[in-house]
């Protein structure tokens, strides 16, 4: 019996690439209102504000003039990019060449950086022609020692409605009913859902016909779509993540250029090739009184 057979055994390499884990679409881009094609560094939203009708006392009176007060959001374009080389001569070595997986990996950074500007701009200050404005107390949720709790969505709803915030039916997505373009949207995270699931009222059939929450899925619940993201900002104590709900109308994502991607190889760079994308997207909040942030204790 040879006992130096094992210096002839071999290791077997993977020829492909994993990708590991990683959110990799946009999960709120169908969330915003969407203003493309901006050509410059910015663009404006133009706003008209509410008025009142008057009172007509008397036959041929005079004509009263109702004061419109016109203001100005703006969306400003912040440009992201992602880039890799991959040395030429390193493709010799490797049994898998990495350039396709690469550019998955660029589209999926692209993504995650579209959605952390959305929900910057949410919880975020707003440009005007006169400043900046920040979310208004009156539209926040205090954390109150508890994660997320029907108390808080309740809350929320009332903010909402309290305000008139709600979508036209005529403005349904595409691909989507006008009843669920009305649905408004609650950004959670996975910790914000476990304590949800254990509260009785959602995991009750009498609260909640759609049982697909209780069951541990991502669905809808007090007229909110509940779509998770790991991606909430979260205080610098690190005990608090803040939750966000708001109207479909009331951010507005704008797009100067959309995730665009090339494999190109470079002579400079002794014949790499370089995996590249990049993009032009900016976001801002339209109505501050359609946002409602949630503060959530972790």
């Amino acid at each position: 019996m040879s006992f130096t057979v094992t210096e002839s055994m071999v290791q077997q390499y993977g020829t492909n690439f994993r990708i590991l884990y990683q959110q990799k679409q946009s999960r709120f881009q169908n969330w915003c209102q969407m203003e493309g094609g901006i050509v410059g560094q910015s663009k404006s939203v133009e706003r008209l504000g509410k008025t009142e009708a008057y009172d007509i006392l008397s036959r041929h009176s005079d004509t009263q003039y109702v004061q419109v007060q016109h203001s100005r959001r703006w969306i400003d374009l912040q440009d992201k990019g992602w880039s890799e080389l991959v040395d030429e001569m390193d493709k010799i070595r490797m049994l898998a060449d990495p350039t396709s997986p690469y550019g998955a990996l660029a589209v999926a950074g692209l993504n995650r950086a579209k959605d952390n500007i959305i929900l910057s701009a949410a919880r975020g200050n707003a440009r005007t022609n006169f400043g900046t404005v920040a979310l208004p107390s009156t539209q926040k949720i205090a954390v109150g020692g508890t994660s997320l709790t029907l108390a808080k969505l309740l809350a929320a709803k009332e903010i909402l409605d309290s305000n008139e915030v709600d979508d036209d039916a005529s403005m349904a997505m595409d691909g989507q009913s006008a009843d669920e373009s009305a649905y408004r949207v609650i950004a959670v995270n996975s910790k914000m859902l476990t304590n949800l699931y254990g509260t009785t009222e959602i995991k009750s059939v009498d609260y909640n016909s759609v049982k697909a929450l209780a069951a541990g899925q991502i669905d809808t619940f007090l007229g909110f779509k509940f779509v998770r993201t790991e991606l909430l900002y979260r205080d610098v104590a690190a005990t608090t993540r803040f939750a966000l709900a708001w109207s479909r109308s009331c951010i507005g994502l704008g797009i100067g250029k959309d995730i665009v991607s090339s494999i190109d190889t470079l002579p400079t760079k002794n014949y790499s090739t370089q995996v590249y994308a990049r993009m032009s997207v900016g976001a801002t909040r339209l109505e501050d009184e359609g946002v409602v942030e949630i503060a959530c204790f972790e």
